[in-house]
């Protein structure tokens, strides 16, 4: 992977920085934790899946550490930034898989799961880990373009994505100065849809392409970058960063 070097010291852009990365082991954060070591940052991850969390670290190498850590329980989001210390940026990117559906076919109850990890583990992680994030630090989340073009059947996931745009609004005036950003992927190929046949991924990963002026849904790698704009740039607070194929457009 290219590094990518500040013009002014030679540096690489996160030269130094201890990045913790909850949602790390797959997918968008473990594409953020590739790119955060190659530019110079120490990664930990925290994620639920103890097996990926150790294929993840052995995969990324020395400079990479991870924690299985359930991001459903307070009690354990915070017993895990106290054995942290400090550090200079979170990237919170966990999330379940994705279930669709019309309200009046859905159980309310499982529904509420969505809010579990996306919305509650998200605001638990910035309660116990905003205050250990050093000056200059920052915290980026992770909402969905389901907030601005929600499609019938995405009743429960826009909701997320609008509470944690609006969180993340709140997050950097509360916090301030500490910076406080969100990205906002489209319809991107990760284990998110899991509980999809291969064929029917397949199947709604080409009809979408179709019709995204890209031309193709999104890899993890596509999405990654945002994250690191966001980690170094030191003008952005309050921001949502939508990185959705022109998905919102059409």
């Amino acid at each position: 992977m290219i590094r990518t070097k500040d013009n002014a010291s030679g540096k690489a852009r996160l030269d130094g920085k201890k990045v913790i990365l909850l949602g790390g082991s797959s997918g968008i954060g473990y594409a953020v934790a590739e790119y955060a070591l190659a530019e110079g940052a120490r990664v930990v991850i925290g994620s639920s899946h103890a097996g990926r969390v150790d294929a993840a670290v052995a995969a990324l190498g020395t400079k990479a550490e991870g924690n299985a850590l359930d991001l459903t329980d307070e009690a354990a989001i915070e017993a895990f930034f106290n054995g942290v210390g400090s550090f200079d940026h979170l990237v919170f990117t966990a999330g379940d898989s994705l279930k669709l559906g019309e309200i009046g076919a859905t159980d309310l109850s499982l529904a509420r799961r969505a809010f579990d990890i996306r919305y509650w583990g998200a605001l638990a992680a910035v309660k116990y880990g905003a205050p250990r994030i050093v000056q200059g630090g920052s915290i980026v989340l992770t909402t969905g373009v389901a907030a601005l073009r929600p499609r019938s059947g995405w009743a429960f996931g826009a909701s997320v994505c609008g509470a944690m745009e609006a969180l993340t609004r709140a997050l950097a005036v509360e916090l301030a100065p500490l910076r406080v950003n969100a990205v906002s992927p489209g319809l991107i190929a990760t284990n998110l849809w899991q509980n999809m046949s291969e064929e029917d991924r397949r199947a709604m990963y080409e009809q979408a392409g179709k019709h995204l002026p890209v031309g193709r849904v999104g890899e993890a790698r596509d999405v990654a970058g945002a994250y690191l704009f966001l980690m170094e740039s030191a003008f952005a607070t309050g921001q949502t960063v939508v990185v959705d194929g022109g998905a919102v457009l059409v």
